[in-house]
């Protein structure tokens, strides 16, 4: 995530990509003097730096950095990027010269795997192996932050996405937190015959659009996700042309906000009671406390439903990570930090300032509403499917993700889009394995 949990921009395209590559480093100097925010990438004693792209969670980083001393004798320093849109292109330029910070944030998945190929990234396949071994770690994560079979990023935090909603309106118009389908389109019927539009759905800012794709692929097939997304199945199968035609409908009865409302003001339309539901990821619970309201009092939230009952449940998971460079300038301390990231002391901190879920599964929410969702995803044996932004080559989803905006704004019909994405997905997944070859 970047400034209030939006991802990074996508990769550019591959001769980009080589080139940003073999930049020099006279030029990495002066994209990082230029933009980070923050003090030198230089050692400090008793601190590791930190590269990210959020400069909301700075207090959380140097949280979290006092109970890492604690354990490993070094602090977190933050080092921020104000320009979301070059953060990818200099953590690039920067990544194999003496300008490379000890820390690293970056996305999973296909982001990160885009990244290690380029090299320069430190194997954390052991410490992996020693979270493993103490339940710091779920299992099922471990591909999205590895690359031919060896890990290069340790969990960040855990975030599900999930539709946030006003307790008092739910309460007022006697409805309740729908368990099905059939539940979730009464909910909105009744919320749009009472003026308040149904759903929050946006793309400005552009990745947002993918929001609503992911959910109604995920709830009409999980299981076709997983294949589409790796390339093993078509958007022009008939699960996808089903979740378009779902998502067309939902707009066309009116029942989500214009393409151009923008998620900022999620958290107020909700407080107001203008719009019923938000789909969003569950860091948004800081935004909702941001704006006066009380967890399991003002709002609450829940995970969109399956659109047949006898379909798998399934929830989209998002987690950052940590990388290490190869020739951070604390190298060793860096590897200390990550090696305590995940323990119970520092997350308990970390979670906290984030009112979100923990990657360690030891460790329980302090938001009651993130915790009871945590409960859910056990009690219900719900399928952790990585979020779309990481779940295929970048510029595949940057691409389709710009496709999917037009398809919000009315430019394009579902048939059109579908095909449009299915003919670069062609074209890119050729690509990837090309590369890979």
């Amino acid at each position: 995530m970047t400034t209030s949990g939006t991802p990074c921009r996508a990769a550019t395209p591959l001769a980009r990509r080589r080139f940003l590559t073999g930049v020099t480093a006279g030029a990495a100097t002066l994209a990082v003097e230029g933009c980070a925010r923050g003090s030198s990438t230089s050692p400090e004693p008793g601190t590791t730096s930190i590269s990210n792209d959020n400069a909301t969670w700075d207090e959380g980083y140097r949280s979290a950095g006092h109970a890492l001393k604690k354990i490993t004798g070094y602090a977190l320093r933050p080092l921020s990027n104000p320009s979301v849109t070059s953060y990818q292109q200099v953590v690039q330029m920067t990544m194999q010269t003496s300008k490379a910070t000890d820390l690293v944030k970056w996305a999973s998945g296909y982001q990160l795997k885009r990244l290690a190929r380029a090299g320069g990234l430190t194997d954390l396949s052991h410490v992996w192996d020693t979270y493993a071994a103490k339940g710091w770690v779920r299992g099922a994560t471990r591909e999205t932050v590895s690359y031919h079979g060896k890990v290069y990023g340790v969990p960040l935090y855990e975030s599900y996405y999930v539709l946030f909603y006003s307790r008092p309106v739910f309460r007022k118009l006697g409805l309740s937190v729908p368990g099905s389908w059939a539940e979730l389109l009464h909910c909105a019927e009744v919320l749009k015959r009472n003026r308040i539009t149904p759903f929050l759905a946006s793309q400005v800012g552009g990745w947002p659009a993918i929001e609503w794709f992911q959910e109604f692929v995920t709830k009409v097939d999980p299981r076709f996700y997983q294949k589409l997304v790796a390339g093993q199945a078509s958007y022009l199968d008939a699960p996808a042309r089903q979740a378009m035609g779902l998502w067309h409908d939902f707009m066309r009865k009116g029942w989500m906000t214009s393409p151009d409302f923008d998620q900022a003001r999620g958290p107020g339309a909700i407080k107001a009671g203008t719009v019923g539901m938000f789909l969003h990821g569950t860091w948004q619970a800081q935004g909702m406390s941001a704006a006066g309201m009380k967890p399991g009092v003002d709002y609450g939230a829940f995970i969109l439903p399956s659109v047949r009952s006898a379909t798998p449940k399934s929830v989209i998971t998002e987690s950052g990570v940590f990388t290490v460079p190869a020739r951070a300038s604390s190298h060793t301390a860096a590897m200390s930090n990550v090696g305590a990231w995940l323990a119970p002391p520092v997350q308990r901190v970390w979670s906290d300032f984030l009112q979100d879920s923990s990657a360690n599964p030891t460790v329980r929410s302090a938001n009651p509403v993130v915790a009871q969702l945590q409960q859910d995803i056990i009690r219900e044996h719900r399928l952790p499917l990585i979020r779309y932004w990481e779940a295929s080559p970048p510029s595949l989803i940057q691409g389709n993700t710009d496709d999917l905006g037009g398809f919000m704004a009315g430019q394009t019909s579902p048939t059109t889009t579908l095909r449009r994405m299915q003919e670069r997905a062609q074209d890119e997944w050729a690509a990837w394995r090309r590369d890979e070859a």
